[in-house]
This record gives C-alpha cells, sequence and structure tokens, in this order.
C-alpha cells in the first residue's frame, strides 16, 4: 500500500551545539521507535561543508543506529567515494556490514557540490571518471581479499548508483550495480537497461521514488503546525534549493514563504485521517518522516512520528 521510511540530515540552522546534540540523540531514539514499530527503512545522507552541520559522517550515523534497532534496513542515499580513500571506504563498510548483519546499503554518487571536492582538494573537473575507479577499487578489494574483514553481505552490502543524467545511467549499467534514478523520467530507466544489455548484463534494480510529497509530517492541527513550526520546514528547503538550483528533483521545492509551501505540497502537512486518506487513494505511496527537518524541536517531531506509526501505519495495513 504505502512505503514508510523515516530520514535525517541534522541540518540545524545557527549552528547550535546543545540543539545538535538533542537532534543526534534524539534521532537514535527514534531509531530503535521505528525498527519496533515496523518502519521500512531509515535513510541518511552525506554532505560537506554546511554552514548548517548538515550530516558529513553517515557511516558513523549508521554504525549507531545500527546497534540501537534489530530488524529496519538502513540506507546511506548518496554516499560520495570521491571525498574518501576507497580502500578506507570498502574497510568502513564492510565493518558496519557486520556490526548490522547486512541491514545497510549504499547509493554511490558523484555529489553535485564543487566546494565539497575544494575542502578534500579533490580535481572537479575529472569526478565522473575518478568515482568510476574509486567504485571498481572497492568492489576488487572485497572480492579479492584485499581489505579485511571481507563484507557480512556476499559478495558485498546492496549497492546503487545515483544520478539524474543519462550518462549516470550508463555508468551504473558499466559498474555492474542496480540504478537509482534521482526524479522518476522513465527514458533514465530504459538507458540503464538498453546500457545493461549491451554490456552483456542483467539489469539490476532500479528504484525511483513515486511521485506525492517528499516530507510528511501529521498533525492533529495542520495549520497551527504551519504557524508554529512552517519556518523550519522553509529553512530547509531553502537550504536545499540553494545547493540543487533549478536541477530536477521531485525533493525540490523552490517556495519562499510558509504560505507557498503550504500550496506546493512538497512538504506535506495533514492529519492522520487524511493522511490515510490519501494513501489509500495512492496519491502518497512513500512516507517520507522527517523528525529533524530544519532543526525541528522535540515535541512537533515525536508528535508526527507518533500519529503515522501508531494511527496511520495499523490503519492502512489493517
Amino acid at each position: 500500500m504505502a512505503s514508510f521510511v523515516t530520514r535525517y540530515d541534522f541540518r540545524v540552522p545557527g549552528g547550535d551545539a546543545a540543539i545538535r546534540q538533542e537532534v543526534y540523540a534524539r534521532s537514535l531514539e527514534q531509531a530503535a521507535y521505528v525498527d519496533a514499530h515496523g518502519h521500512d527503512a531509515i535513510m541518511l545522507s552525506e554532505h560537506h561543508a554546511a554552514e548548517d552541520g548538515y550530516l558529513p559522517s553517515p557511516l558513523l550515523v549508521a554504525s549507531a543506529m545500527a546497534a540501537v534497532t534489530q530488524r529496519v534496513p538502513i540506507t546511506v542515499a548518496a554516499l560520495l567515494p570521491n571525498l574518501h580513500d576507497p580502500l578506507r571506504l570498502a574497510e568502513d563498510i564492510a565493518v558496519l556490514d557486520h556490526l548490522s548483519g547486512g541491514r545497510v546499503s549504499f547509493t554511490l554518487g558523484l555529489g553535485y557540490r564543487e566546494v565539497e571536492y575544494a575542502l578534500f582538494d579533490k580535481p572537479w573537473r575529472t569526478r565522473g571518471r575518478d568515482l568510476e575507479a574509486a567504485i571498481t577499487t572497492m568492489l576488487d578489494a572485497w572480492a579479492t581479499g584485499r581489505v579485511t574483514p571481507r563484507p557480512f553481505s556476499d559478495p558485498h552490502p546492496f549497492l546503487l548508483y545515483g544520478g539524474g543524467t543519462p550518462a549516470a545511467a550508463r555508468r551504473a549499467a558499466r559498474l555492474g550495480l542496480s540504478f537509482q534514478p534521482q526524479h522518476s523520467d522513465p527514458a533514465l530507466k530504459e538507458e540503464y537497461v538498453a546500457a545493461c544489455r549491451e554490456l552483456g548484463r542483467e539489469p539490476g534494480i532500479v528504484l525511483t521514488a513515486p511521485a506525492g510529497p517528499a516530507n510528511v509530517f501529521c498533525a492533529e492541527r495542520p495549520e497551527e503546525f504551519w504557524e508554529r513550526w512552517g519556518h523550519h520546514l522553509l529553512a530547509d528547503a531553502t537550504a536545499y534549493q540553494e545547493w540543487h538550483g533549478d536541477a530536477a528533483s521531485h525533493v525540490l521545492d523552490p517556495s519562499t514563504t510558509v504560505e507557498e509551501m503550504m500550496r506546493a505540497g512538497v512538504y506535506l502537512v495533514c492529519t492522520p485521517d487524511d493522511l490515510v486518506e490519501r494513501i489509500r487513494s495512492r496519491e502518497v505511496r512513500l512516507v517520507t518522516n522527517h523528525p529533524a527537518c530544519g532543526g525541528l524541536p522535540a515535541d512537533p517531531s515525536w508528535t508526527s512520528l507518533r500519529l503515522v506509526t501508531e494511527t496511520v501505519m495499523p490503519a492502512v495495513r489493517a
């Protein structure tokens, strides 16, 4: 009927250390909660040189979340190999694969912010070629035992390649990886499948996000939620827009005011009953909780997550 995913990027506008520490601690409590209540996945991402402290170390957080959960899959989407030493990254992923019992998967990507490459003194112009070399090094290291331990998963954790261009689709095929398009253009899937066939490879999974809101929040009084907490959602949307510009992605909202966001629907705030009906009508097929969106405080964060988990999920899964 619908998938339920909880994502964290740990943006905290203003950089308050106490708020950031609370958000990190809360995320571990919420990870244990969604694990116990049957959510489908927890999603983390990687970015660097962000004034709001966007998560730069998803493997550390994934390890912490794996330690407080038992069954929920954890996905890092996306992980940026060009900003790491590939052999050290292969080691860290292998250890995390053992710690989690194979529950952590990875979408590998180029990244799209030149400032991140500059931070690590990595070349921007050759990033595509460098990425293919890094991923090939990782795959070879796991296959040959060049790094130890070998992964818990055989032959390695589940890997996708992510991107929003035909070149990305062809790169996924060349690397023998599954593919996660950045947006829902069916031509990208066709490009990937065709490239796999040309290489004599069976295509992997193509994981495309369904149409619908990118972030979902539940509240008994949505207008009050927007009035009190909408500025957190606007800060999140504005930061992503500044990074992406006009790039096509279903997660982007170019709104400049809370009122515009309410109408746009990329960030959806609705009652539990309304969300149940939207799921049943197939308007919403992916419920992406964002409990720490823009530094959202604990009360609205927990309230939204509990309404989704304890009211909406039982209703649509009955």
